[in-house]
Protein backbone atom coordinates (compact mmCIF):
# COMPACT_ATOMS: atom_id res chain seq x y z
CA UNK A 1 0.00 0.00 0.00
CA UNK A 2 3.11 2.42 0.86
CA UNK A 3 4.54 2.05 -2.36
CA UNK A 4 1.17 2.22 -4.71
CA UNK A 5 0.44 5.44 -2.49
CA UNK A 6 3.98 6.84 -3.44
CA UNK A 7 3.48 5.84 -7.57
CA UNK A 8 -0.43 7.36 -7.02
CA UNK A 9 1.39 10.60 -5.06
CA UNK A 10 4.28 11.39 -8.04
CA UNK A 11 1.55 11.40 -10.57
CA UNK A 12 -0.75 13.37 -8.85
CA UNK A 13 1.29 15.89 -7.24
CA UNK A 14 1.32 18.06 -10.06
CA UNK A 15 -2.48 18.50 -10.60
CA UNK A 16 -3.20 18.42 -6.76
CA UNK A 17 -1.13 21.68 -6.70
CA UNK A 18 -2.54 23.88 -8.82
CA UNK A 19 -6.44 22.77 -7.89
CA UNK A 20 -5.68 22.91 -3.79
CA UNK A 21 -4.48 26.78 -4.81
CA UNK A 22 -7.39 27.23 -6.66
CA UNK A 23 -9.72 26.07 -3.77
CA UNK A 24 -8.54 28.74 -1.31
CA UNK A 25 -10.95 29.61 1.60
CA UNK A 26 -9.44 32.95 1.09
CA UNK A 27 -7.40 35.11 4.34
CA UNK A 28 -10.06 34.05 6.96
CA UNK A 29 -8.88 30.53 8.06
CA UNK A 30 -9.76 29.06 11.69
CA UNK A 31 -6.97 28.82 14.16
CA UNK A 32 -9.26 28.37 17.13
CA UNK A 33 -11.13 24.52 16.07
CA UNK A 34 -11.47 21.93 18.83
CA UNK A 35 -8.88 19.26 19.38
CA UNK A 36 -10.59 15.94 18.37
CA UNK A 37 -8.13 13.57 17.90
CA UNK A 38 -7.43 14.39 13.75
CA UNK A 39 -3.93 15.56 12.84
CA UNK A 40 -4.01 19.22 13.06
CA UNK A 41 -1.52 21.55 11.36
CA UNK A 42 0.33 24.13 14.59
CA UNK A 43 2.25 27.10 14.02
CA UNK A 44 4.12 28.29 16.83
CA UNK A 45 3.49 31.82 18.08
CA UNK A 46 6.13 33.79 19.50
CA UNK A 47 6.87 36.97 21.20
CA UNK A 48 9.10 39.58 19.58
CA UNK A 49 10.84 41.74 21.88
CA UNK A 50 8.70 44.67 21.17
CA UNK A 51 5.77 42.29 22.00
CA UNK A 52 3.50 40.26 19.24
CA UNK A 53 3.28 43.05 17.07
CA UNK A 54 1.15 45.08 15.69
CA UNK A 55 -2.53 43.97 14.76
CA UNK A 56 -3.11 43.44 11.54
CA UNK A 57 -3.30 40.30 8.87
CA UNK A 58 -4.61 37.34 10.99
CA UNK A 59 -5.20 38.94 13.85
CA UNK A 60 -1.40 39.55 14.28
CA UNK A 61 1.31 40.99 12.46
CA UNK A 62 4.60 39.62 13.12
CA UNK A 63 7.34 37.59 11.63
CA UNK A 64 5.68 34.59 12.99
CA UNK A 65 2.90 34.44 10.54
CA UNK A 66 4.17 34.53 7.07
CA UNK A 67 2.59 32.85 4.88
CA UNK A 68 -0.73 32.71 6.93
CA UNK A 69 -2.76 31.00 6.22
CA UNK A 70 -2.40 30.08 2.38
CA UNK A 71 0.86 27.64 3.37
CA UNK A 72 -1.06 25.71 6.06
CA UNK A 73 -4.56 25.57 3.72
CA UNK A 74 -2.21 23.76 0.67
CA UNK A 75 -0.31 21.54 2.75
CA UNK A 76 -2.87 20.18 4.31
CA UNK A 77 -5.09 19.64 1.49
CA UNK A 78 -1.98 17.91 -0.10
CA UNK A 79 -1.97 15.41 2.47
CA UNK A 80 -5.38 14.61 2.40
CA UNK A 81 -5.07 14.05 -1.09
CA UNK A 82 -2.22 12.39 -1.13
CA UNK A 83 -2.09 10.46 1.65
CA UNK A 84 -4.05 8.43 4.26
CA UNK A 85 -3.03 10.90 6.99
CA UNK A 86 -6.37 12.09 8.11
CA UNK A 87 -5.64 15.79 8.96
CA UNK A 88 -8.03 18.66 9.03
CA UNK A 89 -8.61 20.99 6.07
CA UNK A 90 -10.97 23.19 8.16
CA UNK A 91 -8.60 24.90 10.04
CA UNK A 92 -5.30 25.13 11.73
CA UNK A 93 -4.17 26.25 15.73
CA UNK A 94 -1.93 28.39 16.43
CA UNK A 95 0.22 28.54 19.94
CA UNK A 96 2.83 29.92 21.88
CA UNK A 97 5.22 27.41 23.06
CA UNK A 98 4.29 27.21 26.33
CA UNK A 99 0.43 26.43 25.81
CA UNK A 100 -0.36 23.45 27.32
CA UNK A 101 -2.60 22.65 24.47
CA UNK A 102 0.32 22.15 22.38
CA UNK A 103 1.52 18.96 24.19
CA UNK A 104 -2.00 17.74 22.24
CA UNK A 105 -0.51 17.59 18.68
CA UNK A 106 2.52 15.95 17.71
CA UNK A 107 4.13 17.91 15.02
CA UNK A 108 4.64 22.25 15.05
CA UNK A 109 5.64 24.35 12.50
CA UNK A 110 7.73 28.09 13.37
CA UNK A 111 8.47 30.46 10.92
CA UNK A 112 11.54 33.59 11.04
CA UNK A 113 12.92 31.57 14.10
CA UNK A 114 15.99 33.94 13.07
CA UNK A 115 14.36 36.83 14.85
CA UNK A 116 12.77 34.47 17.71
CA UNK A 117 13.22 35.14 21.59
CA UNK A 118 12.38 33.13 24.10
CA UNK A 119 11.17 33.28 27.89
CA UNK A 120 12.49 31.20 30.30
CA UNK A 121 8.55 29.57 31.13
CA UNK A 122 8.61 28.75 26.84
CA UNK A 123 11.99 27.06 26.78
CA UNK A 124 11.55 24.30 29.97
CA UNK A 125 7.73 23.59 28.15
CA UNK A 126 8.90 23.17 24.42
CA UNK A 127 11.49 21.17 26.14
CA UNK A 128 9.44 19.32 28.11
CA UNK A 129 7.46 18.88 24.34
CA UNK A 130 10.37 17.70 22.84
CA UNK A 131 11.34 14.96 25.09
CA UNK A 132 7.68 13.69 24.93
CA UNK A 133 7.87 13.14 21.58
CA UNK A 134 6.89 15.95 20.00
CA UNK A 135 8.51 16.69 15.98
CA UNK A 136 9.57 20.94 15.31
CA UNK A 137 10.20 22.22 11.80
CA UNK A 138 12.10 25.63 11.77
CA UNK A 139 11.29 27.57 8.25
CA UNK A 140 11.87 30.59 6.64
CA UNK A 141 15.11 31.83 7.91
CA UNK A 142 18.88 32.36 6.30
CA UNK A 143 21.90 34.35 6.86
CA UNK A 144 25.05 33.87 9.52
CA UNK A 145 23.64 36.40 11.47
CA UNK A 146 19.35 34.67 12.01
CA UNK A 147 21.52 30.96 12.10
CA UNK A 148 23.24 32.67 15.05
CA UNK A 149 19.85 33.97 16.79
CA UNK A 150 17.99 30.81 16.13
CA UNK A 151 20.69 28.55 17.87
CA UNK A 152 21.24 30.47 20.97
CA UNK A 153 17.36 30.36 21.73
CA UNK A 154 17.40 26.34 20.65
CA UNK A 155 20.53 26.12 23.44
CA UNK A 156 18.10 27.15 26.60
CA UNK A 157 15.96 24.91 25.39
CA UNK A 158 18.03 21.50 24.83
CA UNK A 159 21.63 22.92 26.60
CA UNK A 160 23.51 20.07 25.35
CA UNK A 161 21.53 19.86 22.04
CA UNK A 162 24.25 19.06 18.78
CA UNK A 163 23.06 19.94 15.32
CA UNK A 164 24.19 17.75 12.78
CA UNK A 165 24.00 18.05 9.05
CA UNK A 166 21.49 16.13 7.01
CA UNK A 167 21.67 14.73 3.88
CA UNK A 168 19.86 12.90 1.76
CA UNK A 169 19.86 9.83 2.76
CA UNK A 170 18.59 10.67 6.28
CA UNK A 171 14.97 9.39 6.59
CA UNK A 172 13.15 11.89 6.97
CA UNK A 173 13.83 12.08 3.01
CA UNK A 174 12.68 9.10 2.61
CA UNK A 175 9.40 8.81 4.85
CA UNK A 176 6.46 9.32 1.86
CA UNK A 177 8.27 10.84 -1.44
CA UNK A 178 11.59 9.71 -2.04
CA UNK A 179 13.43 13.18 -2.92
CA UNK A 180 16.56 12.33 -4.69
CA UNK A 181 18.07 15.96 -4.82
CA UNK A 182 17.53 17.51 -2.04
CA UNK A 183 19.33 20.45 -2.61
CA UNK A 184 17.11 20.99 -5.57
CA UNK A 185 14.71 22.90 -3.33
CA UNK A 186 16.62 26.29 -3.04
CA UNK A 187 15.36 29.26 -1.68
CA UNK A 188 12.62 30.50 -3.83
CA UNK A 189 13.51 34.47 -3.67
CA UNK A 190 17.63 34.10 -2.85
CA UNK A 191 18.14 30.63 -4.95
CA UNK A 192 20.82 29.65 -2.37
CA UNK A 193 21.28 26.34 -2.05
CA UNK A 194 19.77 24.47 1.36
CA UNK A 195 20.95 23.12 4.38
CA UNK A 196 19.17 20.82 6.11
CA UNK A 197 19.96 20.80 10.14
CA UNK A 198 18.54 18.35 13.04
CA UNK A 199 18.80 17.57 16.40
CA UNK A 200 18.21 13.92 17.92
CA UNK A 201 17.38 12.25 20.81
CA UNK A 202 20.72 12.19 23.30
CA UNK A 203 22.70 13.54 20.25
CA UNK A 204 22.08 9.90 18.72
CA UNK A 205 21.77 10.25 14.44
CA UNK A 206 20.53 6.93 14.73
CA UNK A 207 17.21 7.76 17.60
CA UNK A 208 14.65 9.80 16.75
CA UNK A 209 15.14 13.11 14.87
CA UNK A 210 13.38 15.99 17.57
CA UNK A 211 14.13 19.12 15.23
CA UNK A 212 14.55 19.28 11.77
CA UNK A 213 15.84 23.48 10.79
CA UNK A 214 15.16 23.53 6.83
CA UNK A 215 18.03 26.49 6.82
CA UNK A 216 18.79 29.41 4.15
CA UNK A 217 15.61 28.22 2.54
CA UNK A 218 11.71 29.25 2.98
CA UNK A 219 9.86 25.82 1.94
CA UNK A 220 6.27 27.29 2.90
CA UNK A 221 6.35 30.57 -0.10
CA UNK A 222 6.58 27.37 -2.58
CA UNK A 223 3.27 26.37 -0.82
CA UNK A 224 2.02 29.85 -0.12
CA UNK A 225 1.79 30.93 -3.94
CA UNK A 226 1.53 27.41 -5.73
CA UNK A 227 -0.83 27.56 -8.40
CA UNK A 228 -0.30 31.41 -8.79
CA UNK A 229 2.55 30.76 -11.86
CA UNK A 230 5.04 32.97 -9.49
CA UNK A 231 7.48 29.95 -9.11
CA UNK A 232 8.61 26.85 -11.36
CA UNK A 233 5.93 24.29 -11.14
CA UNK A 234 8.52 21.45 -10.23
CA UNK A 235 10.25 23.62 -7.52
CA UNK A 236 6.90 23.91 -5.74
CA UNK A 237 6.15 19.96 -6.14
CA UNK A 238 9.66 19.06 -4.90
CA UNK A 239 8.60 21.72 -1.82
CA UNK A 240 5.57 20.10 -1.42
CA UNK A 241 6.82 16.37 -1.04
CA UNK A 242 8.87 18.06 1.85
CA UNK A 243 6.51 19.00 3.48
CA UNK A 244 4.01 15.98 2.99
CA UNK A 245 7.70 14.17 4.64
CA UNK A 246 7.86 16.24 7.65
CA UNK A 247 4.11 15.36 8.43
CA UNK A 248 4.46 11.53 7.75
CA UNK A 249 7.95 11.35 9.52
CA UNK A 250 6.81 13.53 12.07
CA UNK A 251 3.57 11.07 12.90
CA UNK A 252 5.70 7.56 12.38
CA UNK A 253 8.70 8.72 14.82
Amino acid sequence: MGRWLRLLGVAALAGATTGSAQRDVGGFYPTDITYDGRVTFVRLRWQEEGGFGRRGFGGFRSAWNHDYPRAEQHLSQIIRELTLVDIRTDGSRILTLDDPELFRYPIAYMWEPGFWVLTDREAGSFRNYLHKGGFAVFEDFDSAAQWANFEAQMRRVLPDGRWFKLDRTHRVFDSFFQIKDIDAIVHPMSHIRPNYYGLFEDNDPSRRLMVVANFDNDVPEYWEWSGQGLFPFDASNEAYKLGVNDIVYGLTH
